[in-house]
């Protein structure tokens, strides 16, 4: 797989990432304190797959690497959302493990990205 495929899967899969997120916000119950964590989970849930698209159309190297790293920090604390609803032992905990995995991946993704670029 190229770079420009690569890519085109990567954007791909962030955007189903974005839209399984959406899910399960949307799946929280309506109190004040599950408002904060569902805009907090959907802001930095769904701005992972936007700032990887925007990475795909960098003016340059270090402006891709910019970009890579806020991914790396967006994917990070969308984590300390997921870990936060698994804590709250909230009902619907089989869509998290997915979740979660899918973040691990994507984490692990973005960092070995950024390493790569910054030793090249």
């Amino acid at each position: 797989m190229n770079n420009h495929e690569f890519g085109k899967m990567m954007e791909i899969r962030t955007r189903k990432f974005a839209i399984s997120i959406i899910d399960l916000s949307s799946s929280l119950t309506y109190s004040y304190e599950n408002n904060v964590i569902k805009n907090q989970i959907t802001k930095s849930g769904t701005s992972i797959g936007a700032n990887y698209r925007e990475a795909n159309r960098a003016r340059s190297k270090a402006d891709f690497l910019n970009k890579i790293k806020i991914c790396e920090s967006e994917t990070n604390e969308t984590m300390y959302w997921l870990e936060v609803i698994v804590d709250l032992k909230y009902p619907d905990m089989g869509k998290i493990t997915p979740l979660m995995c899918e973040a691990n991946e994507l984490l692990a993704l973005f960092t070995s990205i950024g390493t790569k670029l910054k030793h090249h």
